[in-house]
């Protein structure tokens, strides 16, 4: 997909697991003040740290040779100190690597639905386990977690299309669908019509 200037668009991903978080704080000792944000996403500041990263990372990925595990540490690692480093304020969020305790479904679920990430993860970060999770939605919503999910961001994609003007290949991504075909499929088993006719 092209980027607004019209070169083409590029993401990367970079998962922090508890075990760097924990090393991080027991090395650095970087103090992690309670942070409190109903925001779901955290804009990072403009800095050229974070475009040297991404451009050494890119290097080592286009290099065609498999980085090894401990390049891999390393380079997550280096993100993590970055951000704090960058942005100290998220010392709070990024550090605090206690269990979450059972938090109330419906608001997590309203403001979350978009992330594509398996229940496991929505389950964890409402502090339940899969089963109860499923069992505690399922009696809030009166369908499974995966219904639920699919019928939101379906929804979500219909209001951002028809409203917002906004074109099926900016929407899928947002509104949580891994592939854009995917989401054609079941946009039009659920609305009659595909993305592209309601433009």
């Amino acid at each position: 997909m092209p980027a607004a200037d019209g070169t083409a668009f590029k993401s990367l991903s970079i998962r922090i697991d508890k075990n760097i978080l924990e090393q991080l704080k027991a090395t650095y000792a970087v103090p992690a003040n309670k942070t409190v944000t109903d925001d779901a996403v955290i804009a990072l500041d403009k800095s050229p740290w974070y475009t040297g990263y991404a451009q050494s990372l890119i290097a080592y990925l286009n290099s065609g040779a498999p980085m090894t595990e401990a390049i891999k540490q390393l380079k997550v690692q280096e993100i993590a100190l970055l951000l704090l480093q960058c942005q100290p304020e998220l010392a709070g969020i990024l550090l605090d690597i206690s269990e979450p305790g059972k938090i109330d479904l419906k608001d997590f679920m309203q403001r979350n639905f978009k992330f594509n990430v398996p229940l496991e993860r929505f389950a964890y970060l409402t502090g339940r386990s899969l089963s109860t999770f499923k069992r505690d939605f399922e009696k809030l919503y009166g369908i499974t977690p995966s219904r639920w999910l699919q019928q939101k961001r379906l929804d979500e994609a219909f209001y951002l299309i028809t409203k917002k003007r906004q074109k099926a290949s900016d929407v899928y991504i947002e509104v949580g669908f891994e592939n854009l075909s995917h989401f054609s499929y079941a946009f039009k088993k659920a609305f009659g019509k595909a993305p592209t006719q309601l433009i």
